[in-house]
């Protein structure tokens, strides 16, 4: 509310002052860098110091890193459907992997829009074809969608260069924004979602140098598996040095609000498509120079469904309705203030067959297990890893040990609890433990209200597996989840 008023008398100011004032748009713009299967520790302003990651390491410098950032799900699509609507994955109708966001979602770039803000979206798209429309412009990675001034002042089409990192439209989507209008960006990466290949740098990570998590098995294949995967973030991150080099040519880094995300974790065993910490917490670092503090850091519990009501405040946009999540935009003077006591997470059918639900707070994790059945598999490009393959000969050797067996342990457990400050990997389950039991009792409650406010019944049926679990191969019959629109209302009615 506080920002809205001094965004009105701003605006008044210049119409007061004169015409040469009044074109002056004092809202600041905002640009998401979106990476695509990263892990929150995986940068250096994250501890990990063998990812060669300078210009994400500078925006940490020139910003406020957020130390406790929670996704509401570890998939692609249903999370980025999440972060566009500022709702849980199973209140968009998008909750399961490839489902298109409704036409009926209302999300907070329409509003952007509509408030006078050029919005436009680069690379990676994932939402369906009814959200195209809330953007000014749209370019999937590969077109070439934006159209630029030539010296003449005739418009051409640009590519900044061709790649397979998603990020060739990035440049050319701040290049052609109307000067005259405040703007929101949605740059989003491939990178570094699998498949990886080699080279995809000039200087490629040496697979000695890589951080193999206690989960993994430290072998040789997994070490170069993670190599690879250091490349695309390196890639990425050049893509979004470009793109921070450009808003100082423009003369617009003071009052552009960059916030570099991931939409979920890794594409390892135990990472993406879990409600681990791996899978779900994401790394989160915002830069706006007029207003945050450089080097700031924020310890609080926020969710990816907090983004939407942010941003619109910032903007002077009154909150929707719709949107369940909450503004974190007090913490950019106040790094201390209480935004949320819990953070919820859900993962769903995406490749394979998956029910589970996490409530978190700054220091505990709760999971339900509702598909105590299967095993924790992987997605599927993940089972094809090198990393999975060498898993399962392992295994089959007797060679790993408890915490990377998790992957092919069937049934698991219902409850699962980690003290996450203590066991950053979760490797000790403490819903067995005496002394926990008070903190069991209270998420398990927590998370039990949540799911009934949020209308979020357990469904008695659901969807078959797409891929083998073991090699990740297509399935004879294969065939992706969609229920029609009638069958989700009658099996969960509308939140």
């Amino acid at each position: 509310m506080i920002l809205r008023v001094l965004w009105w008398v701003c605006v008044c100011t210049a119409l007061v002052i004169g015409p040469a004032f009044a074109a002056v748009d004092p809202r600041p713009n905002f640009v998401i860098l979106i990476a695509d299967d990263m892990a929150w520790e995986d940068c250096g302003p994250y501890g990990n110091k063998a990812v060669r990651t300078p210009n994400i390491d500078r925006l940490a410098q020139q910003g406020m890193r957020f130390n406790r950032a929670v996704l509401t799900t570890s998939s692609c699509s249903p999370s980025r459907a999440s972060i566009m609507t500022g709702r849980y994955p199973h209140n968009t109708d998008a909750e399961q992997l490839h489902w298109p966001l409704p036409r009926e979602q209302i999300t907070f770039v329409e509003r952007l829009k509509a408030a006078g803000y050029w919005t436009a979206a680069a690379g990676k798209w994932h939402l369906g074809p009814y959200m195209k429309d809330r953007f000014d412009a749209v370019a999937e990675a590969g077109e070439a969608g934006f159209q630029l001034p030539t010296a003449r002042g005739a418009r051409r089409s640009m590519i900044d260069e061709e790649d397979e990192s998603g990020c060739a439209n990035w440049l050319p989507a701040l290049k052609a924004r109307p000067k005259d209008k405040p703007f929101f960006l949605w740059l989003a990466a491939l990178d570094p979602h699998r498949d990886y290949k080699p080279n995809a740098i000039a200087n490629p990570h040496k697979p000695q140098q890589v951080v193999v998590p206690p989960y993994l098995p430290d072998t040789p294949e997994v070490r170069r598996d993670l190599a690879l995967y250091y490349d695309e973030i390196t890639r990425f991150d050049e893509h979004a040095g470009k793109v921070l080099a450009e808003l100082d040519a423009q003369g617009v880094a003071s009052n552009t609000v960059v916030l570099f995300m991931a939409d979920n974790g890794r594409p390892f065993p135990r990472c993406k498509t879990t409600v681990y910490d791996s899978g779900i917490k994401s790394p989160f670092i915002v830069r706006w120079p007029a207003k945050v503090k450089p080097g700031a850091t924020c310890d609080r519990l926020i969710s990816s469904i907090d983004i939407a009501p942010t941003l619109l405040e910032l903007a002077g946009i009154e909150k929707l309705k719709t949107f369940q999540g909450y503004s974190f935009a007090k913490l950019f003077d106040d790094p201390a203030a209480k935004i949320r006591e819990y953070a919820f997470a859900e993962h769903n059918w995406h490749d394979y067959d998956a029910h589970k639900r996490a409530v978190r707070t700054e220091r505990f994790k709760y999971i339900r297990n509702f598909d105590t059945n299967l095993p924790n598999t992987p997605p599927a490009d993940a089972v094809r890893s090198p990393t999975f393959q060498e898993m399962r000969k392992l295994r089959d050797a007797r060679k790993l040990t408890p915490e990377q067996m998790t992957c092919f342990t069937k049934p698991k457990l219902e409850e699962e609890l980690y003290d996450c400050d203590n066991d950053p990997h979760e490797l000790r389950n403490l819903a067995s433990d005496p002394a926990h039991a008070e903190t069991l009792k209270r998420l398990r409650e927590e998370l039990a209200r949540w799911q009934k406010e949020t209308n979020d019944p357990v469904p008695g049926l659901r969807n078959a597996d797409e891929f083998d679990r073991e090699t990740g191969e297509p399935l004879p019959n294969r065939q992706r989840p969609r229920p029609s629109k009638q069958d989700l209302l009658n099996s969960k009615g509308k939140a």
